[in-house]
């Protein structure tokens, strides 16, 4: 007893030494070995992340994101310098943000440029091409959010239900292709949520959050996390029940694609950008009837479940109206890419069960049907795409 104890302390120790010496060395970087990390010039970095446009008064929302502690000296707006008042106060320890206030009186539709020199000298600028009055939070405005949410998320994803029947009536080879579809459909939506959480992280989030890996992480924690938790749902459910199974699944993954569709929109409504927040609308609704079609393909064998596939149908359309919400009234660069990346994972995730549900089906994923259904899925989404 008294051995398998000591062997128990020793393994332990083993474990905790490389975590000590480590902790030592970064211990001594921070202390007697500074200027091994500090050799050479730190230079000073501040992002504009937001600039809100407010009756008499420009507010830019800003945060150091460099190496070392800035302080605001100066605002400026079309290179002239103006006063400016700064909460809660000009000094930005690293990650810290401020509200810079600036008297002004802009002009709507009219472009401006708003630069920020920090007490070194250095000047950082951002531009904006049109400026459009702030959003306030309104029951009224909620309600448009609302309205609009449910017009390109929730009917759209319902009327692709509609579907149901005709796949229903279809014989195994049909059916295995349409089945096939909805991976196609769901595959392209994932590599889409991926490829706008891309250029979101480009053209609005600061590099010192590293938009590229921050996706990766979110997407495979988000894959990881949500196949587990499928695999034990699968696994406690009777085979009749899979089916059901793997269609809330779909409902689930679309749903958190949707969301990052309802920021968009509301972020093109709330910036006041009328002719993207249009194209957006039209697009996503076209886009959003074939998500309808991926919920119903797997349910096809089933008895007609309206109130399920209804349910579902909701669970699936109902978060671009959350995000409408979110985009509008509180939009997000980082919230953006982290709630795209989820629904990456999320959609993933079905793809794999779908596949894997073919496969017991199927004995292989090797066949026409399969294959000309995962093709046309894609080319479907990229034709609907296109008008967005």
């Amino acid at each position: 007893m008294e051995s398998a104890k000591t062997s128990k302390a020793k393994i332990a120790l083993a474990g905790i030494i490389p975590i000590i010496l480590l902790s030592a060395m970064i211990l001594y970087l921070f202390g007697p070995g500074s200027d091994l990390v500090n050799f050479g010039t730190p230079l000073p970095k501040i992002a504009i992340e937001k600039v809100d446009f407010v009756p008499s008064e420009i507010q830019v929302t800003v945060r150091n994101t460099g190496p070392m502690d800035v302080a605001i000296a100066q605002a400026d707006v079309n290179d002239r310098i103006q006063p400016a008042a700064i909460e809660p106060d000009k000094n930005l320890a690293r990650f810290e943000t401020a509200l810079v206030r600036i008297p002004y009186h802009w002009n709507a539709a009219e472009p401006y440029e708003i630069g920020l020199t920090t007490s070194d000298g250095v000047r950082f600028s951002h531009k904006v091409e049109a400026a459009a009055p702030v959003i306030k939070p309104s029951f009224e405005l909620a309600s448009y959010f609302g309205i609009i949410g449910t017009y390109v998320g929730v009917i759209p994803v319902l009327i692709g239900l509609l579907w149901f029947p005709f796949i229903s009536k279809m014989s195994p080879a049909k059916y295995k292709f349409f089945l096939s579809l909805t991976v196609g459909l769901l595959l392209f939506l994932g590599i889409d949520a991926i490829t706008e959480g891309l250029e979101i992280s480009t053209e609005k989030l600061d590099s010192a959050f590293n938009g590229p890996l921050l996706i990766a992480t979110v997407v495979v924690g988000s894959f990881i996390g949500l196949y587990y938790t499928a695999e034990k749902l699968i696994s406690r459910v009777s085979s009749a029940s899979k089916s059901v199974a793997i269609a809330m699944m779909v409902s689930v993954g679309i749903g958190l694609h949707n969301l990052g569709e309802g920021l968009a929109i509301g972020a093109a409504i709330g910036l006041g950008e009328i002719a993207l927040s249009t194209f957006l609308i039209v697009g996503f609704t076209i886009h959003n009837t074939t998500e309808g079609l991926a919920i119903a393909a797997p349910m096809a064998r089933q008895k007609p479940m309206i109130k399920k596939l209804v349910a579902m149908g909701v669970i699936a359309g109902a978060p671009a109206i959350v995000g409408a919400w979110i985009g509008g009234f509180q939009y997000s660069p980082l919230s953006a890419i982290i709630f795209l990346s989820i629904g990456a994972g999320a959609i993933f995730q079905v793809v794999i069960a779908i596949l894997k549900w073919i496969k017991q089906d199927e004995q292989g994923l090797i066949s026409a049907p399969i294959a000309a259904g995962i093709t046309v899925g894609m080319i479907i989404m990229y034709v609907t795409s296109v008008l967005i």
